[in-house]
């Protein structure tokens, strides 16, 4: 096994950016056979059909998935959402469209911090609305196939219809009792 391959592994068992220092330990040689590997690694990378690369950070060295694939990575991990901005998600799913103003309203001031992620993870898209000095905000595709919601507006035209039959079938008056 090559140093370049320890290095390799390392990184990669790691998942996290490493100084050279912290390899030169970890592969039990010295920072230059280290620096060595590094670039011989790097080169490897560069020159081959790989999803892979290894970058230097501020923090180190990285074994990482190219910055072509980013479209991948959010369509395969998870995305961590705050229960706020998931509140603040179903509210504009809910109401899809609805005015910003509307939903600070109806969520308090939280939206503010809310939308901006939302719109930066792709589930939200917000425009100037043309009758009000506010903004649109409306769910994206994303957020249907996301969240595998396709039949959202059918869930909740099902949903209001039941609300409507059980109020349809509550007592208008008082009964009173036979005497």
């Amino acid at each position: 096994m090559t140093t370049a391959t320890k290095i390799e592994a390392i990184l990669y068992l790691k998942g996290k950016p490493l100084s050279l220092s912290e390899i030169a330990e970890y592969a039990g040689c010295d920072r230059a056979t280290v620096e060595e590997g590094i670039m011989e690694l790097m080169d490897n990378y560069a020159h081959r059909d790989s999803a892979l690369e290894v970058v230097e950070t501020p923090t180190g060295y990285s074994l990482q998935l190219r910055s072509d694939f980013q479209d991948l990575v959010q369509t395969l991990i998870p995305v961590e959402l705050g229960l706020g901005a998931l509140r603040t998600l179903a509210a504009i799913a809910l109401n899809n469209p609805i005015l910003q103003s509307d939903l600070i309203e109806l969520r308090g001031s939280g939206v503010y911090q809310h939308v901006p992620e939302l719109v930066e993870l792709g589930f939200v898209r917000k425009r100037r609305d043309n009758e009000s000095r506010s903004y649109s905000l409306q769910v994206t595709p994303k957020f249907h196939q996301y969240f595998q919601l396709e039949q959202l507006p059918q869930i909740l035209e099902y949903s209001h219809k039941e609300e409507q039959l059980e109020l349809d079938l509550t007592p208008k008056e008082e009964v009173k009792p036979a005497s």
